[in-house]
């Protein structure tokens, strides 16, 4: 509380808080500790980690993967303001958004950490206690405090123009590349992606030839087949960007940043000519066919079958939720084809070819066939159904030319996705708290802004806290794989929490909206819809949180 003759907008921010939040990084590591190794006890027979045990414990396995999830997030974005403050870049809004998210994080650490709208980990289903220090007791108790959200909130408005509320902390290359894609989703993207979703329409060739052009197809291939070559922070940053715009435009590069990723770690040398150059200019779009209609995430148990036919394949089964299926031009499609397996090790990748189809006619080709899969949002592409009956697929299309190592070379593509698949939550959280502060802006009741409601003000002042430590999380991410490290865990959490982060800030933002955010016509209800998926595609929430808990403990 503000001491005797200070002001609550001066008691807002905290002058130490760059000392407060790097003192509390230790305890929340000790903490983390006990609760893994309490969960490593509940779930080790034997001195290996027990499947059934970890069933049977999985709301305490799931609890410490989103504490988990909640340190490393703190500690990109302790480390982001410390490399603003390095730079100069560290003014009251930086310093406001850290303690505002480390005040509310902190808090939910000690009661309660919502995994959903109707589950929470608290501490003691993971048979741990904390008793926090006097750093984190002054955070919990002042940082996230109404005199702060207030405070940004007025210095949000006052920056309406930034893409962003706080600097992004991006290096000048990327930061060029992230104003670039900024212009082109304000100037090409935004005003038309409305009524793309209403007329649900496939995003306009224009738009796929203007991507092409600006390089994201072949973003992050090698120069050497005709890419960019450049980092997967670029990748993220363009993907938000786009994402802000529209979802199904932040999505048209993952298909080729997935199909390109299979080629560079899995596929021949002949593979990589032939499929790269096309993949990155934009001639060849693909589209992943993984997903079975009775499978869902147990992707080792699919029966979709590849039989050898002379010197090529015979594919036959049935996939579902293909995404852009129609008017591509290659399937990278995961099918069974080593006699006698009902597991992952008889799975095999195919560069399937197709000929492109349209809207009306998806599927031209002998012996394939489907129909669109009506969706509520993340419509710009479409989801299809994919019937294979006896599809012929050249021999020299098994990826690798090796049986069996389908499972192996998905497996390879996972960190990329889930960092791409971050960064569009990261987006659409951003365009949700865009559209719903211009909305409190614009909407007055009572004689004045809905922005000027404390509780209003609150909601978009906590929207641009946590996508800053989803952003930073993602950001660290892809830094991770750009440096030749393991970031399965890391990409999982920045997947996890963006994907959380996307659906409240859009939930929120069109509770601003009243009920105006549940009329089609307003663009807070396609947010919405959009936002929803992101907790399901490239592993599910529940799925997400399964493979951190594994993963810390290996």
């Amino acid at each position: 509380m503000p001491h005797d003759g200070q002001t609550m907008t001066e008691a807002a921010m905290m002058p130490d808080v760059l000392d407060l939040t790097a003192a509390v990084l230790p305890e929340l590591d000790g903490l983390f500790a006990s609760a893994r190794e309490t969960l490593r006890a509940r779930v080790t027979a034997a001195g290996r980690l027990s499947a059934p045990a970890l069933e049977v414990h999985q709301h305490q396995a799931h609890g410490v993967a989103w504490l988990a999830t909640y340190v490393e997030g703190l500690r990109q974005l302790r480390a982001w303001a410390g490399r603003v403050a390095g730079d100069g870049h560290f003014t009251e809004m930086e310093a406001l958004i850290l303690q505002i998210g480390y005040g509310e994080y902190l808090a939910q650490i000690a009661g309660g950490i919502p995994m959903s709208q109707l589950e929470t980990a608290r501490l003691g289903d993971m048979q741990t206690t904390w008793a926090p220090s006097d750093a984190a007791t002054r955070l919990m108790a002042m940082g996230n405090s109404p005199a702060a959200r207030a405070r940004l909130v007025t210095l949000m408005r006052d920056n309406q123009g930034r893409a962003t509320f706080g600097t992004p902390g991006l290096d000048a290359e990327l930061e060029m590349i992230r104003e670039q894609f900024h212009r082109y989703a304000e100037e090409k993207v935004i005003p038309v992606a409305h009524d793309w979703h209403l007329k649900d329409q496939l995003i306009p060739m224009e738009v796929i030839d203007d991507l092409a052009e600006m390089g994201v197809f072949g973003l992050t291939i090698p120069e050497a087949y005709g890419g960019f070559g450049l980092s997967k922070a670029a990748m993220a940053v363009v993907s938000e960007e786009l994402s802000r715009g529209y979802i199904g435009v932040g999505s048209l590069g993952t298909r080729s940043e997935i199909a390109a990723e299979l080629i560079l770690c899995g596929g021949t040398e002949a593979q990589k000519a032939k499929w790269l150059p096309g993949l990155a200019s934009g001639a060849i779009l693909p589209t992943a066919v993984f997903t079975e209609p009775n499978t869902g995430s147990d992707l080792g148990s699919l029966r979709t079958r590849a039989r050898k036919d002379g010197d090529g394949w015979i594919i036959s089964g049935n996939k579902t939720w293909i995404t852009h299926a129609a008017r591509t031009h290659v399937m990278t499609v995961l099918a069974r084809s080593v006699d006698g397996t009902t597991d992952y090790k008889g799975l095999s990748m195919f560069l399937a070819e197709k000929t492109p189809g349209t809207d009306e006619t998806p599927f031209v080709d002998p012996g394939l066939s489907g129909g669109e899969i009506e969706v509520l949002g993340y419509r710009g592409m479409k989801e299809y159904t994919v019937n294979f009956d006896d599809f012929a697929v050249k021999g020299e299309n098994l990826l690798g030319g090796v049986e069996g190592q389908g499972f192996k070379q998905l497996m390879q593509t996972f960190e990329s996705a889930r960092i791409q698949t971050a960064a569009r939550a990261v987006g659409v959280a951003q365009s949700a708290l865009e559209t719903g502060m211009q909305y409190a802006e614009d909407r007055k009741q009572f004689g004045k802004a809905l922005i000027e409601f404390p509780r209003v003000a609150g909601k978009l002042a906590l929207m641009a806290v946590e996508i800053m430590i989803a952003r930073q999380l993602t950001y660290f991410s892809a830094w991770q794989k750009d440096h030749d490290k393991r970031c399965d865990l890391e990409a999982g959490m920045a997947k996890l929490l963006g994907a959380r982060v996307a659906w409240a800030a859009a939930d929120n933002a069109l509770q601003i909206h009243g009920g105006n955010g549940f009329a089609l016509e307003y663009r807070i209800s396609r947010i919405l819809c959009d936002a929803r998926i992101l907790n399901i595609f490239e592993g599910a929430a529940e799925i997400q949180a399964q493979v951190i808990a594994r993963r810390l403990l290996d």
